[in-house]
């Protein structure tokens, strides 16, 4: 609740005292700052995870007929989906009856988010968010407000103590996405973090992270892969480099090649480990302390894969991510269709001993890159706006030929305005800065890739970085 109440009084307060705040924030225990949610769900977690089979299942089918009928009574769009494919809460009896209930897509939230949010809930329950993941295609929806984002925490913390990081008690560096305030390389955070800038990853830059990194001797480095390797690639041609402290490099929001681990873990000393997610908060998996196999989550929520004609994937076999999740129950997610392709291990079980769905590898992430005026490489991932800027666009996709140069396509909607071209040309400028020239062009089309999908970015250039070599996973 404490999260929620600064939320809502962000907007109110000079920078100055918005940052003073933050910093207070970042300094209060877990158990204060997230709330009753939070250290209810670190406890079960910490229970749940040794569990049979038959335990988890028998938690997930209560879960499951919950939700579904939490759904069919408070939201409008679910009691009308579920009547048109004549279906109804008492038809599900056990895990396998959920196939039998339609599916939903990124269309379904773009088109409908208002229905699927719940009626029985106050609107201060509702926090809006959006993502336009890696197709460029931006999606709104709600998460619970002083629930789902603690819950997600709690997973987070216990997915990240299995392989040697306590997200509350641990240092730690961060090569992610988020620009860092005032347009400087690095800034401390309070909760033991350093937040340092994955868009100038200059090698001149890159020293400076160096003695950055050996002074404060985090535990782990959390990072983008695309970053995470850049940086190694750096690490090893001034001779490797070892971390006093450094325990873990933590990787996710994109593919993880096998090539890009095994130049990471040589050039810090530690292992690399990856983990996926994403911001519908419908599955979530990682990596245990035995295996490079993702662990799904049960307690996250119903995780299918599905091949052709919606046939579930066998061991060995790849489909679309198809997920219900349990810790949003403002905007329930009952089926949702990722667009994110997985092959299932052809292992039945892992060396842990916990008894989770094993994924091998997420295939449909694509890793792509601009390039800078100065040469440097910056995550695509990092561009990607978590804003409401774009509500106001049916379709984006950026397009690059020219070094520090990037022009952003759009698709406009019936609603969209010079405003709109305003905030958006303002919130991306906010973070490539000096080193790009943008352009915006609209347009009436994006075209398809043979598979069928829209991408988040067309690059014309040669990627000279071992980064954009071997493609395939």
């Amino acid at each position: 609740m404490l999260r929620e109440i600064l939320l809502s009084v962000e907007r109110l307060v000079p920078p100055v005292v918005r940052r003073l705040g933050e910093r207070v924030y970042r300094s209060l225990p877990p158990s204060i700052r997230y709330g009753k949610h939070y250290g209810e769900a670190v406890r079960f977690l910490d229970a749940s995870q040794w569990w049979t089979s038959d335990q988890h299942e028998t938690w997930q089918l209560a879960r499951v007929q919950e939700l579904v009928r939490h759904a069919y009574a408070h939201s409008p769009f679910y009691r009308t989906r579920f009547d048109a494919h004549g279906v109804h809460p008492d038809d599900l009896r056990c895990l396998s009856d959920l196939a039998r209930f339609p599916t939903v897509g990124k269309e379904d939230l773009r088109e409908h988010a208002e229905d699927i949010r719940v009626t029985n809930l106050p609107r201060s329950k509702f926090q809006y968010h959006t993502t336009g993941g890696s197709t460029g295609r931006p999606v709104g929806l709600y998460w619970e407000a002083d629930r789902t984002v603690p819950l997600e925490r709690a997973f987070m913390r216990r997915q990240f103590g299995w392989v040697g990081f306590e997200l509350d008690a641990d240092r730690s560096v961060a090569l992610r996405g988020v620009p860092v305030r005032d347009g400087r390389l690095y800034e401390t955070l309070p909760g033991r973090q350093i937040r340092f800038s994955s868009y100038d990853m200059t090698p001149e830059n890159l020293d400076h992270y160096l003695d950055v990194i050996d002074e404060f001797r985090p535990a782990a480095i959390m990072a983008y892969p695309s970053a995470a390797h850049i940086f190694a690639q750096h690490v090893l041609a001034r001779g490797g480099h070892r971390f006093d402290g450094l325990r873990v490099v933590l990787c996710g929001s994109e593919n993880f090649y096998a090539w890009q681990r095994e130049l990471i873990a040589e050039a810090f000393g530690c292992r690399a480990y990856s983990w996926y997610g994403q911001s519908e908060y419908v599955a979530l998996g990682g990596e245990c302390e035995h295996s490079t196999d993702y662990h799904f989550y049960s307690e996250y929520g119903v995780t299918e894969i599905l091949g052709p004609h919606g046939v579930a994937a066998g061991p060995g076999e790849s489909g679309e991510i198809v997920a219900t999740g349990f810790n949003n129950r403002a905007f329930p997610l009952i089926r949702y269709r990722t667009e994110d392709v997985a092959r299932r291990s052809a292992r039945r079980s892992c060396e842990c001993g916990r008894n989770y769905l094993l994924v091998e590898t997420v295939e449909g992430r694509l890793q792509e890159m601009i390039v800078a005026k100065a040469g440097n490489l910056i995550s695509m991932t990092a561009i990607n706006m978590h804003s409401d800027v774009f509500d106001n666009v049916r379709q984006f996709q950026f397009y690059q030929d020219t070094p520090g140069r990037v022009t952003l396509r759009i698709i406009r909607h019936e609603r969209y305005s010079d405003m709109d071209t305003q905030r958006i040309r303002a919130a991306l400028l906010e973070k490539l800065r000096d080193q790009f020239d943008l352009d915006i062009e609209f347009v009436a089309s994006i075209p398809l890739t043979p598979r069928g999908k829209a991408t988040f970015l067309e690059q014309k250039l040669p990627i000279n970085s071992d980064s954009a070599r071997d493609r395939q996973p």
